[in-house]
């Protein structure tokens, strides 16, 4: 049996008769006849009472048809889920993010993606940008919001521009610095600095060091965290000041202070990464999505 039986059965139980049937599938109705045959012989009964001129489903014809017109819905099902998956309309979508760089545009994105493609199931994975790169090397997530690849990620991963962040101090209200409207990285040589780890956020420490280096001076590092809240929190228990991208500032409480740097490097980009052997029709539509989201907020600014 074949679906080709089945939607020769379909045509002929709904049209009432073959020529009818043979007309609609533009087939010879001979043709048609001989396939109903095979169907019958291969069931073993009688699925259409032919005795009238219109042609009528028998008892067993009728209960037939109910299964028939339930396996060819399914088939037309599977067949239009491969056409949206092809389109990246359906299947699912892991993405990685990390507090603190995902910005306004984020949610947005999401968002927007979730309307689009409601057949698509989105999964949100809150990560520091290093773990974002060994996860999207294995696979565990489909596309990530992070810093720049490092070097020795380049061959396996690809990544592009987002945009950029300024970089700002983060001191404690009573600091004998709170009051400044900026600072130039070097009036914090004297201090002690709590840095992201940098097996964690590699773009973010090696940030912090490379703006000490130009100013002439490398930073006494008082203590690391893992991620942007951590950081906060030991500035705050005044272990020391620190140095984060403008998105951290969701995280600063009412006792830190946030001034920016005026340094002339005193910034940090954020990417888009995958992996390109993870590549998918979905994970394309999400690109497109996001490159239009961001040459919009670029326009916007302007």
């Amino acid at each position: 049996m074949e679906l080709r039986h089945l939607r020769y059965f379909k045509a002929v139980a709904e049209n009432g008769g073959f020529a009818r049937a043979a007309r609609l599938l533009n087939v010879s109705q001979s043709a048609i006849s001989e396939q109903i045959g095979d169907l019958e012989f291969e069931l073993g009964v009688t699925l259409f009472d032919r005795t009238n001129r219109r042609v009528r489903l028998t008892e067993h014809g009728e209960q037939f048809l109910e299964d028939a017109l339930s396996v060819l819905a399914s088939a037309e099902k599977a067949v239009a889920n491969i056409k949206k998956a092809l389109r990246g309309e359906i299947g699912t979508l892991t993405v990685g993010f990390f507090v603190g760089g995902t910005g306004t545009f984020f949610p947005a994105i999401i968002k927007e993606f979730r309307n689009r493609f409601p057949d698509v199931q989105v999964s949100l994975a809150e990560m520091a940008p290093g773990m974002q790169h060994r996860a999207l090397q294995s696979g565990a997530i489909d596309i990530g919001f992070t810093r720049p690849v490092q070097p020795s990620d380049a061959t396996t991963l690809r990544s592009e521009y987002f945009l950029t962040e300024p970089m700002y101090a983060v001191l404690l209200k009573n600091h004998p610095l709170a009051k400044k409207r900026t600072l130039l990285i070097r009036e914090l040589a004297d201090e002690r600095f709590v840095l992201n780890e940098r097996k964690y956020s590699p773009a973010a420490f090696d940030k912090v060091i490379t703006l000490c280096g130009e100013a002439g001076f490398s930073p006494r590092i008082g203590a690391t965290a893992t991620v942007g809240s951590g950081v906060i929190a030991l500035v705050e228990a005044g272990e020391g000041v620190a140095v984060l991208p403008q998105g951290s500032k969701v995280l600063i409480s009412d006792e830190l202070v946030f001034i920016p740097l005026g340094d002339r490097t005193a910034y940090i980009d954020l990417v888009i990464a995958w992996a390109p052997e993870h590549e998918s029709p979905i994970l394309q539509a999400f690109l497109e999505l996001a490159r239009k989201r961001r040459k919009a907020s670029a326009i916007a600014s302007l």
